[in-house]
């Protein structure tokens, strides 16, 4: 039954490096599509792509009058959560500097994870380039700290659970099984080796 979990994993792997190329290949279609490239991390448009956008932009009084009324009053809600991200954000900044030298796990970058770029489409009015902004940073800021979990997690307790586990992060499947007390005494330090590359 590992065996065949291995071989499994094996071509789950394969499989999403075939997928890479392929959302790469795909990625550099719409760009010409659009008519925009990414330089240096700036996204840059034509002038004509830009024309184009601003022709399909709604107006803050036609965005509001077209809202309904309960997404106007559950918009700070939303944006209360805003606190605890950026709290999280600097905690994990912390920690990562403090801890992870002294257990000599690669250091996650940050940029990988937390993108925001929404903000330059013309289509979007100040309202719409700021709620996107705003889920760039929390969707990307909640993916980076599942990261560093999943890399602490690979150095301190790189257990499998006994219960089925929804949507595992990328390290679990290689963790030890839950129960086998040998494997957690003779494999926990493979599992602490400093690795030469971690994948996202």
């Amino acid at each position: 039954m590992k065996k065949r979990i291995e071989d499994l994993l094996t071509r789950i792997r394969e499989l999403e490096n075939e997928l890479s190329i392929e959302l790469e290949n795909e990625l550099s279609e719409i760009q010409k599509r659009f008519e925009y490239t990414v330089e240096r991390g700036r996204v840059r448009f034509r002038n004509g792509a830009l024309a184009t956008q601003k022709a399909f932009k709604k107006n803050l009084y036609r965005f509001f009058l077209d809202s309904k009324i309960s997404f106007i009053l559950t918009s700070p809600i939303i944006y209360s959560v805003l606190i605890p991200l950026l709290f999280l954000d600097l905690f994990l900044t912390i920690y990562q500097a403090l801890c992870f030298p002294v257990y000599q796990i690669k250091k996650v970058n940050r940029n990988d994870y937390v993108t925001i770029d929404r903000q330059h489409l013309a289509y979007l009015n100040f309202v719409e380039k700021v709620n996107c902004m705003y889920c760039g940073y929390a969707n990307g800021l909640l993916s980076y700290a599942l990261e560093i979990g999943s890399r602490t997690e690979e150095y301190w307790c790189p257990i499998k659970h006994a219960k089925k586990v929804r949507d595992t992060h990328s390290r679990y499947h290689g963790f030890l099984e839950y129960g086998d007390a040998e494997g957690y005494k003779n494999k926990l330090d493979e599992f602490r080796k400093p690795k030469k590359e971690q994948e996202a």
